[in-house]
């Protein structure tokens, strides 16, 4: 039994248990954080069967969902009075795969500052050696707007501009997030918007996994060539998500990745013959060219009620080829944008992130060293 269906059949599981352990004073010899306004003591709670040990400044836990390989619950900070995200990272050194996972997502959630990305405010690392990320609480997310009612013409515009201002920013830094789906854009009563959930994130350009994101918002190269992809993968999640909001339900909603190629072409047409010749795997290259050659749809043909910068827009970022894909600092200055575009106020990152990292082959007991390292230096980052 999983712990959602050990949830469902003990509903009294998110009860707070009263039991106080003594925070480590070094883990593996390394000394890690201990929370700045209560030095020893952690407070116990048990979640919907997922146990969860902080220092007591957190108080009034609340299940809000789960992310990429964590469960995220609200707080209340009762030195601040803020309202906040706890990310409890399941298993983060159960592997060295999963052990790699979590110290990527720390240092990219350390190293990202800008205001259309969810940054950390706070780090635990717990005596049973489970990892804590703390950030800000937003009060929904667009996928749950999405389900909720269709949105009016300023929100789809302000939302789009969010989702690039970040990405811009983002992918200047030699990131790219891989995973942008509606449940990972955060929003809040005022329609600030923040990309979250940064588990899969990785550099541009390099050899990578295929099958990365929800399927619904995965770019076609994903599929088709595996193993090499650039930033442009993003644009694309935010292609179907803008259509999303646009229409109120997925544009591609494939029921597998052969589904989901076959109904994109049913919109885009057969891909050209450059972005064939990129198919690296036979079996892959052989589903192409067995499916029925099929022209492009005029986007006002499939989107007749969306005004014409909308589907402009719309159409420069759903391409098959990445190359010709809109950016996102191209996008920011599209006409559909002009209420918003401040291209003073669009930052960029100042130094590229580090993903020296990256090609390491590390055993678990390596990761766990950097892993705590990353979590003392955060003291004095903080």
């Amino acid at each position: 039994m999983n712990e959602e269906e050990a949830a469902a059949d003990n509903p009294r599981e998110d009860e707070h248990i009263e039991e106080h352990v003594t925070a480590p004073a070094a883990v593996n010899g390394t000394s890690v954080k201990r929370d700045k306004h209560s030095q020893s003591v952690f407070e116990k709670y048990n979640l919907f069967g997922t146990v969860f040990q902080l220092p007591p400044r957190y108080v009034d836990l609340q299940p809000v969902g789960m992310g990429a390989f964590g469960l995220v619950v609200s707080a209340k900070n009762t030195v601040t009075g803020m309202q906040v995200a706890i990310k409890k990272i399941l298993k983060p050194c159960s592997t060295a795969v999963l052990a790699k996972r979590t110290y990527r997502e720390l240092k990219l959630l350390k190293y990202i500052r800008h205001d259309n990305i969810i940054s950390l405010s706070d780090l635990y690392i717990s005596q049973t050696e489970d990892i804590y990320f703390v950030t800000e609480l937003l009060g929904t997310d667009l996928h749950r707007l999405l389900v909720s009612r269709p949105l009016d013409k300023q929100f789809i515009q302000y939302f789009l501009y969010q989702m690039l201002r970040g990405l811009k920013y983002l992918h200047s830094a030699g990131v790219l997030h891989r995973d942008l789906k509606p449940s990972n854009i955060l929003i809040n009563e005022n329609c600030d918007l923040k990309i979250c959930d940064f588990g899969l994130a990785r550099v541009t350009e390099s050899q990578m996994t295929g099958y990365v994101s929800t399927r619904y918002y995965r770019a076609p190269e994903i599929m088709l060539t595996w193993q090499k992809y650039d930033a442009q993968v993003d644009i694309w999640s935010v292609g179907c998500i803008f259509a999303e909001m646009l229409e109120g339900k997925p544009l591609f909603p494939g029921r597998d990745h052969v589904h989901q190629f076959s109904i994109i072409t049913e919109l885009l047409g057969t891909p050209p013959d450059d972005v064939i010749e990129t198919i690296c795997s036979e079996n892959t290259l052989k589903f192409v060219q067995s499916l029925p050659k099929r022209p492009k749809i005029p986007f006002t043909e499939r989107f007749p009620t969306v005004e014409p910068d909308a589907l402009d827009i719309l159409e420069k970022m759903l391409v098959f080829d990445p190359k010709q894909r809109i950016t996102a600092a191209q996008a920011l200055s599209h006409p559909y944008l002009a209420m918003y575009h401040d291209p003073s106020d669009e930052p960029i990152s100042e130094l590229p992130f580090d993903w020296s990292f990256g090609e390491l082959d590390l055993p678990v007991t390596e990761w766990k060293k950097r892993i705590w390292e990353e979590g003392t230096a955060y003291e004095d980052f903080d």
